[in-house]
């Protein structure tokens, strides 16, 4: 299967894993998070003949989400490749092709079903270049749909940043504007080491601008580095994927009321830029952590154990945590609201910290 792939592709010169980070401002025309995510494979499996696609559907069907639109006319069942339903299975011939020099791209039609895989994503490919001695790189990316949807119950809701962030060995990305998606899919296929790629299915669809050096086949964006959204001065609000958008739009309404948020766009999970964090943390002197997955062990309690390690002096009020509730997810669309974090939540959080509003202790 892999044959002829390997046979194109040693020999080929390969760009350098990432690019010099640049900023930039200028918007030239808009993107969705869907054609980011598509461009960048594209670019990507045309630059270097060792990348190639793999999973259910990504082929004839065009991806369940179609991110994959177009990729297997242009380049072939050879590097676009169908799978039965066998996560354990395609995986594992994914990771063995990465031991061999190939640049697989693995998806995962929701990042629930990588659980049936997780012992290849952990113990074949997190582990080996540690247990080889850094004789033998892993260069594989396993990305797909992580987290909440929409009315698609609990075992297809579950999202799985902190679960993978805390595996040495492994990078944990989560973008979430069309910028993100692009540039950090394309540092993840560049990079030597096995990338875990949380999309997002609500942000498949939506727009945003992107400035002509985005659109640079060369652009790259680093990973292990934060951006910060919105600039304020009175609290710091940390969120990933989907959640820095409710982190803006509560940002506005707390602008409304006199308090400036600073919101951090965390792109990279693990690692996780503790430098911009603390950075911010020290100028506004509080903080709120937002994200969807479960609070106990997540990724706004190592951001919080970040902070009270680096940072402590610098507090004037408890850290904040708003997280999904620590239930599994329920069905019932009123339910599943209020089990995922919203805006106002935010806004509450945030106000607690400036001492805006009522404390919850007090208010019970």
């Amino acid at each position: 299967m892999f044959g002829i792939i390997m046979q194109k592709a040693f020999g080929q010169r390969i760009r350098p894993a990432v690019s010099a980070w640049r900023g930039y401002s200028s918007a030239a025309k808009e993107m969705t998070v869907r054609d980011a995510l598509n461009s960048a494979l594209d670019e990507e499996m045309s630059a270097d003949p060792k990348v190639f696609l793999m999973g259910e559907e990504v082929g004839e069907y065009q991806g369940a989400y179609k991110i994959s639109k177009g990729l297997l006319d242009k380049y072939g069942p050879e590097r676009v490749l169908d799978t039965p339903i066998t996560e354990a299975g395609f995986t594992g011939i994914g990771v063995g092709a990465a031991y061999h020099g190939l640049k697989p791209v693995i998806e995962f039609m929701t990042f629930n079903f990588s659980m049936q895989a997780i012992d290849h994503i952990i113990n074949s490919a997190a582990k080996s270049n540690y247990m080889s001695a850094g004789q033998m790189s892993v260069p594989i990316v396993f990305r797909g749909p992580n987290g909440a949807a929409a009315g698609v119950g609990a075992q297809h809701s579950h999202c799985y940043a902190s679960w993978y962030a805390s595996c040495p060995g492994l990078k944990v990305l989560a973008p979430y504007s069309s910028e993100d998606a692009r540039g950090l899919l394309k540092a993840a296929i560049r990079d030597p080491d096995p990338v875990v790629f949380l999309e997002n299915e609500l942000l498949y669809g939506e727009t945003f601008p992107v400035s002509a050096e985005v659109l640079d086949s060369s652009f790259c964006v680093p990973i292990g580095k934060a951006k910060i959204e919105r600039e304020g001065k009175d609290v710091t609000i940390t969120a990933f994927s989907k959640m820095v958008g409710y982190a803006l739009k509560a940002a506005e309404i707390l602008a409304k009321e006199g308090i400036s948020a600073e919101v951090i766009n965390l792109r990279s999970i693990r690692p996780l830029d503790r430098d911009t964090i603390n950075a911010s943390v020290r100028k506004t002197n509080r903080l709120v952590t937002v994200e969807e997955g479960f609070p106990q062990h997540g990724v706004g309690a190592e951001i919080c154990a970040s902070v009270v390690e680096e940072s402590f002096g610098y507090l004037d009020a408890p850290v904040e945590r708003i997280a999904g509730a620590d239930v599994p997810m329920p069905y019932a669309a009123n339910l599943e609201r209020l089990a995922v974090p919203q805006v106002e939540d935010i806004v509450r959080a945030a106000k607690r910290a400036c001492y805006r509003s009522v404390p919850m202790a007090a208010a019970a």
